[in-house]
Formats: structure tokens, C-alpha cells, sequence
């Protein structure tokens, strides 16, 4: 079934698990560590220049927001990891909440976003443990594309990979949110959630 990705409206920022979205809605779960451009990728995605708030400071989005595409599948952004400037209290709250929102079950589908020009952090092949651990779907977006040459782009994608521990079934999308190369492959694939 296609999803018209440009029709989006927000709907709710969750703080905590009594807030999740239970509607039977399918989510498609958005992660990636702070300043990886996540939230430029949702926006090159739904078409919108500043829909997905693009922090000037990384570490702004404390909440698990979501948006409905098309009424039919929610976009599901969660808190980004591994920023060092805040307290340990909120670290450890968004902790919590990611944690809750993991073991809830309403997760299908599941989006990382890395940066394809450095081997993933240890945060990162976290995050892919407890994408894997779902057992839903999992696609990494290796976003920045742009600034990689031509010739980096094939080992940085073995790298991510390997690091990752990426399954046969999961799909690596090489990305730029910058010029907008990987889109139209990764609109194909996470269509696949509605099927």
C-alpha cells in the first residue's frame, strides 16, 4: 500500500509510557545518536524544511514525538543518544523511556540513522541490539553521503555493517538528507510497513 509521505501531521510528544500511541497504527521508529541529522532526514523525507525541529544544540528531542503519514503509519521520533551535555537524571530518564517504548511491542519497523563517514559508536551497536531484540524489520540510513567520496562509500558501508552486526534482512540505505540521494529507496522500503 503506498503512503503519501508529504500528507504528515504531529500528533503527540510522549514523556512517558501512559502516552504511547495504542491505536494499532504500525510505527516505524526513528533513532540515531545526537547530531547524526535525523531530524533532516525526516524533514528530506515528508518534503518539509522544518518539521522535524533541526536543533541548533543536539540533544533537543527529550520526548518520543509522533507524527501520522497519511493516516495510515505513525513516524515515530525518539529522543537522539550518546550527548554528553546534559545532567545524568535526564540521560537516565530518556533511558527509561526508550527502554519502555522498546519492550512495549508497538514498534514495526525500525529506523537507525548513522553517519556514513565514521565506523558506529558503541551507543550505535546498542541501539541496533535493541532494534534487533524487537524482531521487527530494521533499514540503517547511513546519512551525509555528500561528504564522502566516491571511492569511501563502498568500504564505510562494510564498516557500518560489520560494526552493527547487521542481519542478511536488514537494510543499509546509503543517504544524503543534504542532496536527497537514498530517498526514493527508503520511501520504497519503509512503505513495506503498511503491506
Amino acid at each position: 500500500m503506498a503512503v503519501n509521505f508529504n500528507r504528515v501531521e504531529f500528533i503527540r510528544s510522549a514523556a512517558s509510557p501512559k502516552d504511547f500511541v495504542r491505536d494499532g497504527l504500525a510505527q516505524l521508529a526513528f533513532a540515531g545518536r545526537s547530531n547524526v541529522g535525523k531530524s533532516s532526514v525526516i524533514n528530506r523525507l515528508v518534503n518539509r524544511k522544518n518539521f522535524a525541529r533541526v536543533g541548533a544544540s543536539p540533544g533537543k528531542t527529550s520526548q518520543i514525538n509522533y507524527f501520522c503519514l497519511d493516516e495510515k503509519i505513525y513516524l515515530v521520533d525518539l529522543p537522539g543518544y550518546g550527548y554528553a551535555k546534559v545532567s545524568k537524571a535526564e540521560r537516565d530518564r530518556w533511558g527509561n523511556l526508550m527502554e519502555a517504548y522498546f519492550a512495549s511491542g508497538l514498534i514495526s519497523w525500525g529506523v537507525m540513522i548513522v553517519d556514513a563517514r565514521h565506523k558506529p559508536t558503541g551507543d550505535d551497536v546498542t541501539m541496533a541490539k535493541w532494534f534487533h531484540d524487537t524482531g521487527c524489520p530494521l533499514t540503517v540510513v547511513a546519512n551525509k553521503l555528500d561528504k564522502l567520496k566516491k571511492s569511501e562509500i563502498v568500504p564505510n558501508m562494510q564498516v557500518i555493517r560489520e560494526t552493527l552486526d547487521l542481519l542478511e534482512t536488514d537494510e543499509l540505505v546509503p543517504f544524503s538528507a543534504e542532496k536527497g540521494e537514498g530517498k526514493e529507496q527508503l520511501l520504497r522500503l519503509l512503505s513495506g510497513a503498511v503491506e
